[in-house]
């Protein structure tokens, strides 16, 4: 008796006995096979939701750079149009362009009041 315990204990640590299928015969194995079967679903749910954060994750990072990307952008001509659009500025271009306008001599006053 003593020498079939020993006989059935080395055939579990047996490397050929777990990839051969055999520890799936166990008592332990065939009574908890549902709970088995569920815990090893879950895991492959969270391993998938896992992946599916990261890919979110880095679409978030990229978004968030060309976001910074487009504001300075939108800031750079933000600040060309301002400089462009000072008086004196106009009045250069206008002396470029060859065009002949003068800046008024008056303020402007109203009409209507």
């Amino acid at each position: 008796m003593e020498q079939r315990k020993k006989k059935k204990k080395e055939r579990r640590l047996s490397l050929l006995y777990i990839l051969g299928g055999g520890i799936l015969k166990e008592d332990f194995i065939v009574r908890h096979t549902k709970m088995i079967v569920l815990v090893v679903v879950l895991v492959f749910f969270f391993i998938g939701n896992r992946y599916t954060c990261m890919q979110k994750l880095r679409e978030i990072d990229r978004l968030q750079q060309r976001l910074r990307d487009v504001r300075f952008e939108a800031l750079s001509i933000s600040s060309e149009l301002t400089g462009n659009s000072r008086q004196s500025q106009i009045e250069l271009l206008i002396e470029e362009q060859g065009i002949e306008l003068e800046a008024a001599k008056n303020p402007p006053y109203e009409l209507y009041k």
